[in-house]
C-alpha cells in the first residue's frame, strides 16, 4: 500500500479529537513514515488533518540515499516547526550495522581462525570486543544528519531507532561460540557464568548506542527523546521474545518460570545508554499465547502484555518518558499460523490500552504491516482520543495499581492526583461486587463499571 494511500485509511479510520492533547505525545502510527516528504500547501494539509487527530508524522532517515534523504527530511522539519509540531526522527538506516561481515570484527579461535555466529539469520554477528573500529563510521553516519538539523535551525524533538539483531547480544549461540573466543575468554573471566558474560556483552551494547547515538544527538539538542527498541527500565526480567530470539531457554540461563513462559534474567542497560526515554514493545507475538493455559484466551495475551506493561511502568522513574511499540493482530514470524492460537479481541485489547495508560505509560507508537492497519488503527486511535479527556491525571498522575492477577479475575489500574483518583476496573469473570484497593493507606471501593473510567474521591 502506498504511503498516501495509509494516510487516507488512517484519515477514514479516525476522527478528530474532541479534547485537546495540550503538550501530550502525539499518536505515532509506524506505517506513515515519510507521510509526506516537501514543504508544499499539499503536505501542510496532510499534517494538520493528522495533528487534528493527534497523529504526529515521523521522518526517516536514509543513508543510502543520504543527500536527498537529508534535503527532503530539512523541508519536512522546517514545516513541523513552523507548524509548532514535534520534529521525529526515525534514524534506525543510521544505525547498521556494527556487524558487516568484516573480518576484523570476527571472533578468534585459539588457533587464531576467525569466525562469526550465524545463529542470528542474514547478521554475521561478531565478537563484541572487536566492534570499536565500527563505531566512528556509524557515529558519522548518524553526525551527518544531526549535524545538518543543527546548522540549519531545525529541532530535533524526538529520535527513535530500530537496533536489534547487530553488536553484542547474548542469546541464541551467542554465549557458546563467546566460548570459543580467544578474546572473549581474556576479556571475560568468569566467562562460563551467564550473569557475567550477559553483563560483559550488554555493557559493550549499552556503550556503543550512547557514544553513537545518544552522545550525538544530545551535543546538538540537549531536549530531545532520544531512545531505541526494547530499551527500558525493568525489574530484571524480559517477559517477552522477539522474532529473532530462540524460543528455547537453556536450564542454565537464569529465568522465571510461570506455566510454560520462561522470563530470561536481563541486564539493566537503560541508564549506561543515555537514552531519555524508554521504549517497551507490546507486541502479540503466537509463541506468548502458547505459554499459558488460561480458558480464556483474551487473557492469555492480556496476561502477558500487562507484565511487560507494569514492568516498565513500576520501575521507570517519572521524569523518564515511556512511550511503548503497540500491536494486537497476532504476529505469526517466523511461524505459520497455528489454529490453536486465537487473535485477541479487539475490546479487550482496547482495555490492554487503557491499563497501560493508566499504569504510567506516556505515549504510544502503532508498528504494523501497511495491511493490517485499519484494524490496527482504528482501536487505538479511539482509546487515545478518550483518554484525552483525563489529560489532568495523565499528565500529572502517579500511578496506584502494579497487580497482576495471576488467573483470570479483576484488573485494576488507576493514577492519583491530588484527593481523587482515575480508575479503570476490567473483568475477566462475572464478579459484580466491589473490589478493594489501597491508596496512600487509605481503602479504596471500585464497583463495577465495564468499559468506563470512574473519578473516585478519596476520603
Amino acid at each position: 500500500m502506498a504511503t498516501n494511500e495509509m494516510v487516507q485509511v488512517t484519515l477514514n479510520e479516525t476522527k478528530a479529537l474532541e479534547s485537546p492533547r495540550g503538550g501530550r505525545l502525539p499518536l505515532y502510527v509506524w506505517p506513515l513514515q515519510n507521510a509526506v516528504s516537501d514543504d508544499s500547501p499539499e503536505s501542510e494539509s496532510v499534517l494538520r488533518e493528522l495533528d487534528a487527530r493527534g497523529i504526529g508524522v515521523i521522518t526517516s532517515w536514509n543513508v543510502k540515499d543520504r543527500e536527498e534523504s537529508l534535503a527532503s527530511a530539512l523541508r519536512v522539519g522546517a514545516l513541523h516547526k513552523r507548524l509548532g509540531l514535534r520534529v521525529s526522527i526515525n534514524a534506525s538506516s543510521c544505525m547498521g550495522q556494527f556487524c558487516n561481515g568484516d573480518e576484523q570484527t570476527a571472533h578468534i579461535t585459539e588457533g587464531g581462525w576467525a569466525f562469526f555466529d550465524d545463529s542470528f539469520g542474514r547478521v554475521k554477528m561478531g565478537c563484541p570486543f572487536a566492534l570499536v573500529s565500527r563505531y566512528a563510521p556509524i557515529k558519522e553516519q548518524i553526525e551527518y544528519f544531526v549535524r545538518a538539523y543543527k546548522e540549519n535551525g531545525t529541532p530535533i524533538d524526538f529520535i527513535c531507532v530500530d537496533f536489534e539483531a547487530d553488536g553484542p547480544v547474548e542469546w541464541n549461540k551467542a554465549w557458546e561460540n563467546a566460548k570459543r573466543c580467544r578474546r572473549c575468554r581474556e576479556n571475560i573471566s568468569d566467562i562460563d557464568d551467564f550473569t557475567a558474560f550477559q553483563a560483559a556483552l550488554r555493557t559493550i551494547r549499552s556503550d556503543l548506542q550512547k557514544k553513537v547515538l545518544s552522545d550525538t544527538v544530545l551535543s546538538c539538542f540537549p531536549d530531545a527523546l532520544v531512545g531505541n527498541y526494547g530499551v527500558y527500565p525493568h525489574d530484571g526480567y524480559h517477559y517477552w521474545m522477539d522474532h529473532f530470539e530462540d524460543k528455547r531457554v537453556p536450564d542454565n540461563i537464569p529465568h522465571k518460570p510461570d506455566q510454560r513462559a520462561t522470563y530470561r534474567q536481563w541486564f539493566d542497560e537503560f541508564p549506561l545508554t543515555g537514552y531519555t526515554f524508554a521504549l517497551p514493545v507490546f507486541y502479540t507475538w503466537s509463541w506468548a499465547y502458547k505459554w499459558y493455559d488460561f480458558a480464556d484466551s483474551d487473557f492469555r495475551w492480556f496476561y502477558n502484555l500487562l507484565l511487560t506493561a507494569t514492568n516498565v511502568c513500576k520501575s521507570t522513574p517519572r521524569d523518564i518518558p515511556i512511550i511503548g511499540f503497540v500491536h494486537f493482530t497476532t504476529i505469526w514470524h517466523p511461524d505459520a499460523p497455528d489454529a490453536i492460537v486465537k487473535q485477541f479481541g479487539v475490546e479487550k485489547y482496547k482495555e490492554l490500552l487503557w491499563h497501560i495508560l493508566l499504569r504510567g505509560c506516556d505515549g504510544l507508537i502503532l508498528w504494523c504491516p501497511g495491511d493490517e492497519l485499519a484494524q490496527e488503527i482504528k482501536p487505538l486511535h479511539e482509546v487515545y482520543a478518550a483518554a484525552l479527556e483525563y489529560r489532568d491525571f495523565l499528565d500529572g498522575g502517579e500511578p496506584i495499581c502494579f497487580e497482576v492477577p495471576p488467573s483470570p479475575g479483576t484488573v485494576v489500574s488507576g493514577l492519583r492526583l491530588g484527593r481523587q483518583v482515575l480508575v479503570r476496573r476490567t473483568d475477566f469473570t462475572d464478579a459484580k461486587d466491589e473490589v478493594t484497593i489501597t491508596v496512600d493507606g487509605r481503602q479504596v471501593r471500585v464497583p463495577p463499571a465495564a468499559g468506563v473510567c470512574q473519578v473516585i474521591e478519596l476520603g
